[in-house]
């Protein structure tokens, strides 16, 4: 057998071998010097980009693990200084002199001499950001920052006990997976009251975070954050009317698939009121799936099914191991969640996840596995500005994971039926998974087109809109004030606002890529990592092209693959 490679970070020309971070000040030199320097040729140019990307990738690397050590202990004290201290004394300089860097290479005349499709997307980007910087918005990102953390320790902090144990939310969750329906009942009702106990708490901090967000709006003369938004996301390959007629797709296409699911469901179970407890219980009677015992065992599993896509897939599972790049299990005082975190300077990623031993984790290592193997193709591009690709490529690499490493999943499963069974709920989970991100989307644009709104109106337009994506099945009488707090759970509202419509963007993606692995696995896999590879040097499109697939959100796009998807369960079922 080859032996494992493990890679290592390119050394630092411009920062030298020893630098170290310690404050500002250590930083200050190094910034002055890009601003001032004499560019004279293409050449120069070039270098100058290098030198600029060797100190960013140290910082977001650096930035990184701060992060990465907060969300795996939210109750370290020293872990939540050592990130609060980045956020309000490193962050607000180098918001100052990003700009100040995005217009010296603006200004240059020696662009036109810059090689690579690479620069030409990077170029606009940083043109739009040079459009939206305002100086003022400084301190108010960093309060952003700082009052987006609070989400995290509020609901890292939640527990509930049963049976006598206290576990955190996620752990309780499994329990709606469970074939005793008094049991469900009882930790629905316990997760449900535990979040209602920080449901004012949270209401607050996220009208904080509203007016913050509006502020930052008009300060850069947009009339609100959803149009400040779409300018910093970078969304030059769609508009909100696209995401508005997404909305509309789903609600045609989608809806009516997911409600004749849980029509079958509740006639399956026999109920006459099909609860909320209800929903994730096996039809049959079985206990829920336990495809692999612990952290460990969820990762050797992990790998054993990417040797099956392809070796080198399962080697960079292996290589994150090696070096350490995992925390998988849940346990009280973690975030909740799960990310991939890219660390910019080694190239190797971090996997963060709360496992559980559901099919839920499996679905999550696969998902975050397949953006790890996205930070792997990009590696070896020249510089990060190629490798930052935009979410809606980013999110076709994970989710399309899910579904090629479907193909795969007997290694998690050991008999033919628990594999049929967990396709099936895997698939039907799609068919959930989209009405609910039309819903977060929807109620984003609300939020931010309505920023003076009050909390009594914000919960009364969640409900108009969960209704509209949501099943007629389900019977939620005598619970509506779970119902009407059912968005706090959503981080990406709290920390993330806007970044979440790509998750149905990538879906559509992802099953298209699946559906090519399908017709031809090698020719689909190869054609999955050429869009992978490419990073962000062309785009949305162009790399959607190059991975044999179309970036389209339309009705009859969404008809023809939920089609697709219905027809494979089909023939899962039979």
């Amino acid at each position: 057998m080859q032996e494992l490679v493990i890679p290592t970070r390119k050394p630092r020309k411009f920062l030298g071998e020893d630098f170290e971070l310690n404050g500002w000040e250590s930083l200050k030199g190094f910034y002055e010097d890009l601003v001032s320097r004499e560019i004279n040729s293409g050449e120069g140019l070039e270098q100058w980009f290098k030198d600029r990307d060797e100190l960013e990738s140290y910082l977001s690397e650096n930035m990184a693990w701060r992060y990465i050590k907060m969300t795996c202990d939210t109750k370290n004290e020293e872990a939540q200084k050592n990130y609060q201290y980045f956020v309000t004394e490193i962050q607000p300089h180098l918001a100052v002199f990003d700009d100040k860097l995005n217009k010296k290479a603006l200004e240059s005349p020696f662009l036109k001499d810059l090689k690579g499709n690479g620069y030409k997307i990077a170029l606009r980007s940083m043109k739009k950001s040079v459009e939206i910087f305002r100086e003022s918005n400084i301190p108010l990102v960093t309060e952003i920052q700082t009052k987006s953390t609070e989400y995290q320790a509020a609901t890292g902090a939640m527990t509930v006990t049963i049976d006598d144990e206290e576990m955190t939310l996620q752990k309780a969750g499994s329990f709606m997976m469970g074939t005793d329906r008094a049991k469900r009942e009882e930790a629905w009702l316990k997760i449900g009251e535990r979040r209602e106990q920080d449901r004012t708490k949270l209401d607050k901090l996220f009208d904080e975070l509203k007016g913050l967000r509006q502020k930052v709006a008009e300060n850069a003369d947009f009339k609100n954050y959803r149009d400040f938004a779409f300018a910093s996301l970078g969304r030059f390959d769609y508009t909100p009317k696209d995401c508005f007629d997404f909305h509309e797709s789903v609600a045609e296409a989608v809806v009516p698939l997911l409600d004749a699911g849980q029509k079958e469901r509740k006639a399956k179970l026999g109920l006459d009121s099909y609860r909320p407890w209800d929903k994730k219980v096996d039809v049959e009677g079985r206990e829920g799936l336990k495809p692999f015992t612990d952290g460990e065992d969820l990762l050797n599993k992990t790998e054993a099914c990417f040797d099956k896509i392809d070796k080198r897939l399962g080697d960079y599972i292996r290589i994150m191991r090696k070096m350490g790049h995992f925390d998988v299990e849940s346990r009280v005082g973690k975030a909740p969640g799960g990310y991939n975190y890219p660390l910019m300077e080694i190239g190797v990623p971090f996997i963060f996840m709360n496992a559980t031993s559901t099919l839920r984790d499996v679905v999550t290592m696969v998902h975050e596995g397949g953006h790890a193997i996205h930070s792997f193709e990009v590696r070896e591009l020249p510089l990060s500005l190629f490798k930052n690709t935009t979410s809606e490529v980013a999110e076709v690499a994970s989710m399309a994971m899910e579904l090629i490493s479907m193909e795969h999943w007997d290694v998690f499963f050991e008999t033919p039926e628990e594999l049929k069974r967990a396709k099936i709920e895997h698939l039907e989970d799609i068919l959930t998974v989209l009405p609910w991100i039309a819903t977060v989307d929807k109620f984003q644009h609300w939020i931010y087109e309505n920023p003076n709104h009050t909390a009594e109106e914000r919960q009364a337009e969640w409900i108009k809109i969960f209704e509209q994506f949501a099943d007629t099945q389900t019977d939620w009488s005598g619970f509506e004030k779970f119902k009407e707090a059912t968005w706090h759970r959503q981080l990406h509202i709290f920390e993330l606002p806007f970044y979440y419509i790509e998750y149905g963007m990538a879906q559509l993606g992802a099953i298209s890529v699946w559906r090519n692995y399908k017709n031809d696995p090698k020719k689909g896999l190869e054609a999955y990592l050429r869009g992978l590879k490419m990073g962000y040097t062309g785009t949305i499109g162009e790399i959607y092209e190059a991975m044999d697939i179309k970036f389209d959100f339309s009705k009859a796009t969404i008809s023809e693959l939920m089609g697709f998807v219905a027809s494979e369960l089909e023939v899962l079922k039979a």
